[in-house]
Order: structure tokens, then sequence, then C-alpha cells
């Protein structure tokens, strides 16, 4: 395992001082009006301030230090990517999705509000996200914020995250094998938790060679962050979770648990935790909470 530099804060720390300060730039950009569509902005509270763990905002910020991009600029850019993520759960917890009634240990926004107003929750979150982006304040150069825009929405719509979606909600008689599997949460997870690492790379003008390292890492990780929430989904518990579990299993899904089982999908795990760790390595110990976040990812518990 790379050793952290001394000067940066522990993981735990970051993760907490990033949690904060993206809840901070939340409130200020979300002030509930006094007109009539307070409701609206009340359910986009709901969904994105309190709770989560943050972590594409802290990918945005680790891969950015690698490149000595400005904070306020990585912390933008991980605001545009947390309010896509929330929009796409806000979606996805819908009856015509996956039906769920709990997200983050609170009730789903439809539940919380109701349905039309949870669509227009995550219609507004989707449009915040590029507005952010687009403003100067992201970044005074026009061509890097049109590239943030044009590869964030790569990864939102039908060729990343949508279409990511599109799969797991299936077609009728649809099997898919450990390839198919992979494939659909390299899109479904993967295309976000990438972006974000992409972000950092984008903001700090890296090198094309350094772009393929962290896409590598990427990758990796997203597949780990998959299998750990597809392990979850089997043995964790609800209270813990702040979520429904037992919901792949009864539905009938493959996943990498349901492919190679508990066992094996932890071996897998592992080996892409090793594979993850070896994308970084030429970043040395700059790099060394970038690895932290992998192995987080495989152990977490929620």
């Amino acid at each position: 395992m790379l050793e952290p530099r001394e000067t940066l804060p522990s993981l735990a720390d970051l993760r907490a001082e990033t949690c904060a300060r993206i809840d901070a730039m939340f409130e200020t950009l979300l002030p509930v009006p006094d007109r009539p569509q307070a409701r609206l902005w009340l359910a986009i509270r709901h969904a994105t301030i309190g709770g989560g763990k943050r972590l594409r905002p802290l990918l945005v910020l680790l891969s950015g230090r690698l490149f000595g991009v400005a904070e306020e600029a990585a912390l933008r850019a991980g605001l545009a990517v947390e309010a896509i993520h929330a929009h796409s759960l806000i979606h996805d917890d819908l009856p015509c999705m996956d039906d769920d009634d709990l997200r983050r240990g609170r009730p789903t926004v439809h539940r919380a509000f109701d349905e039309a107003t949870a669509l227009l929750a995550g219609d507004s979150l989707l449009a915040l996200a590029f507005g952010v982006l687009a403003d100067p304040e992201t970044h005074p150069d026009a061509a890097i914020r049109s590239e943030l825009v044009c590869s964030l929405s790569r990864a939102a719509g039908a060729a990343g995250m949508a279409g990511g979606q599109m799969i797991d909600i299936g077609t009728p008689g649809l099997t898919l094998d450990l390839a198919g599997v992979t494939q659909l949460q390299q899109l479904k997870t993967g295309a976000l938790l990438a972006w974000s690492i992409e972000a950092g790379a984008i903001l700090g003008r890296a090198s094309e060679t350094n772009r393929r390292r962290l896409a590598l890492y990427a990758q990796c990780l997203g597949l780990i962050f998959q299998i750990a929430d597809d392990l979850l989904d089997c043995e964790g518990e609800e209270a813990k979770a702040g979520k429904r579990v037992g919901k792949d299993e009864a539905a009938g899904k493959q996943t990498f648990v349901s492919l190679l089982g508990a066992n094996g999908a932890r071996h897998k795990a592992r080996e892409l935790l090793d594979e993850a760790v070896a994308h970084l390595a030429p970043f040395g110990a700059d790099a060394a909470l970038l690895a932290e976040v992998a192995e987080f990812a495989l152990s977490r518990d929620h």
C-alpha cells in the first residue's frame, strides 16, 4: 500500500470535511423560496443535504490534488456529479423503477412528498449539475468547462448511467452472464465514479498517459464498489445500509454474488483492489488516499 504524505489529512477526516462542505454548498444553492414552488425546493433539499458518503466529490478532490487543482474548482465539479447522483437515486427509487421506500435511512423522495414532485426534483438536479459546471466560477477556461459538461453528459446519459439502468430494469427473459453484469455495472455505477476521477484530470490538464492510468483505476474502483453493494444486498442489515436489502435476489437479478457466490465475489474484489493500486503506482505517495478509497469501497458496511 502506498504511504500517504504527512501533510494530508486521514481519509476519514477528508471524507467528513468533504461531506460538510458539499452540504454547505447545497445549502447555499438551494434556498427555499417564498413562492408556490417551495415544495419542489424542499424535495430537492431532502434528496441532497445530509446523508450519503459523498464518494464522488471526494474522488474529484483527490484526483485534482494530483495535478494541483484548486479545491474550490474540484468541489464545484464534485457538487455537480453529486447532483447527478442524487437525481439518479430519486428516479431509481420510483415505483416505475426499483420502488423503494427508504434511502439513506430516510423516506425516499416520492414517499416523503409524491411521485410528481420526485420527478421534478430529479429533473431539477440534472439541470443544476450542468449549470454549476458551465459557470465560470468552476474554471476560468471555457474549454475546460465545456469538456466537463460534455464528458458528464456522456457519463450520465444513454451511453453511461441511464443505459446501465435500462439494462438493469431488464428485457423479459434476458439472463446476464458475468461479462454482461460487468458491462451493466460499468455503466450504471461505474460511469459516474469514473467521471469523478476524470474530472480532476480535466481540471488539472493532465497528460493522456496519466488520464489513462486514472481511467483504469476508476474501472477497477467501480466494480469493487458494486461488488461491495451486491454483498451488502445479500448479507447486510437494513438499519446499517439505510435502504432495503435482499431486493436483488427477490427480483431474480443476476449480480456478482449470484454468479460467483459471496466468497468468489470477495476474491474478485480483492483482485480488483490489487489492480487498482497498481494503476496508481506511477503517482507515488500522492495517490495514497485514492488507494485507500478503493479499500474503503470494499470494506464498507453501508
